[in-house]
């Protein structure tokens, strides 16, 4: 249970850590849509492991490969079965981790739940787990691609170094100009520095990330329980080491009054639009046609290379010093985690909204 996500375009992933590999099962993606390796790997390569000083060294590329669902360069409609094989797993050094609980992972809470678990890098806890993720996520950015759907995402702040909001939407090559993932490069020195000094104090840094999406129609989204934002709420707080999300104006719409708040209408040769935006793109659970946007916090990566008091399995106290290849900070490589997500929750809402919307006319 909890390895499903979605309802008419569903993905299931599976694998550990240190296992074989991990893979993804896509169900749902409309037939005869040009799909190739290309359309996938570039998302990958954001995500992997050993980009740069800020990530873990693991040594992985992260190769994706396609066993089903397509054929001739294009999907069947059928299960599209995807597989990245582990390359370069280390699993000695958990060895410690099989009887000490690490601080802050989910150890304690597998061990207690299931009566067993896989320490080796944490097994399905674990943040590689994501590159399910990352690769469904590529294919529904693709579909999206044709609506002229922009999703946008950037690290907005790492521990206490905040980059100024940006009035335009970065580009991609800005976002990627630095290791950070933050498009405002006099912040991103300061975040990569700040990042730098915790790896080499063996600790690590949180802070959170910013996701723009432009080009959705009014509409996509559905009251009540399949809130637009509600789904995208539990995307994000699905992904490891995530512990909030605001949309909109989040936590700081609270400190004005309606008459402050409120999105006044405005109609013009764009048809009707909102004079602001505190309402994040979203009313009523429903997409109205604005820019949605998003930010999600991150907490510090729970490994750090020092020593920390913690409990073995038989409750005896004890420490445990952190071993292992981790990220100092997480964000950078969230960054298209956090896309692949917005994309899956879009693209499910389209096919949801076209199907009950679109698919029937009963008007003379």
């Amino acid at each position: 249970m909890g390895n499903s996500f979605g309802s008419l375009f569903r993905i299931s992933s599976w694998g550990e850590s240190h296992g074989g590999g991990i893979g993804v099962v896509v169900d749902g993606c409309p037939p005869q849509l040009p799909l190739s390796l290309d359309d996938i790997q570039p998302a990958l390569d954001r995500r992997r492991p050993g980009q740069s000083k800020l990530t873990t060294p693991r040594d992985e590329a992260d190769k994706i490969e396609i066993l089903s669902g397509v054929f001739e360069g294009k999907t069947l409609g059928t299960p599209i079965a995807m597989l990245v094989r582990n390359k370069d797993a280390r699993p000695q050094a958990y060895d410690e981790m099989k009887e000490k609980f690490r601080p802050s992972h989910a150890d304690f809470t597998y061990q207690t739940k299931y009566g067993l678990r896989n320490h080796e890098g944490g097994g399905r806890s674990s943040a590689r787990e994501t590159i399910a993720r990352v690769a469904a996520g590529a294919i529904a950015q693709k579909i999206l691609g044709f609506d002229q759907v922009q999703i946008s995402t950037y690290v907005e702040r790492i521990y206490n170094i905040q980059s100024p909001m940006l009035k335009e939407i970065p580009t991609r090559d800005q976002i990627e100009s630095s290791p950070t993932r933050c498009p405002h490069q006099e912040t991103a020195e300061k975040m990569e520095a700040c990042v730098l000094k915790a790896k080499k104090e063996g600790d690590s840094v949180g802070g959170s990330i910013l996701c723009r999406i432009n080009g959705l129609p009014v509409g996509w989204g559905s009251p009540v329980f399949d809130r637009l934002e509600a789904d995208l709420g539990k995307a994000m707080l699905s992904l490891p080491a995530t512990k909030g999300f605001e949309v909109g104006s989040g936590f700081e719409g609270t400190f004005l009054k309606g008459s402050e708040h409120n999105d006044a209408f405005e109609s013009g040769n764009e048809g009707i639009r909102t004079k602001s935006n505190r309402s994040g793109g979203v009313q009523g659970g429903i997409s109205n046609g604005e820019e949605i946007y998003f930010r999600i916090a991150f907490k510090p990566t729970a490994t750090v290379l020092q020593v920390q008091d913690t409990v073995d399995g038989k409750g005896n106290e004890t420490q445990l010093m952190g071993r292992g290849r981790h990220d100092p900070c997480v964000l950078p490589r969230a960054v298209p985690i956090v896309e692949a997500m917005s994309a899956l929750v879009l693209i499910d809402h389209r096919m949801r909204h076209h199907a009950q919307c679109r698919s029937f006319s009963f008007q003379s």
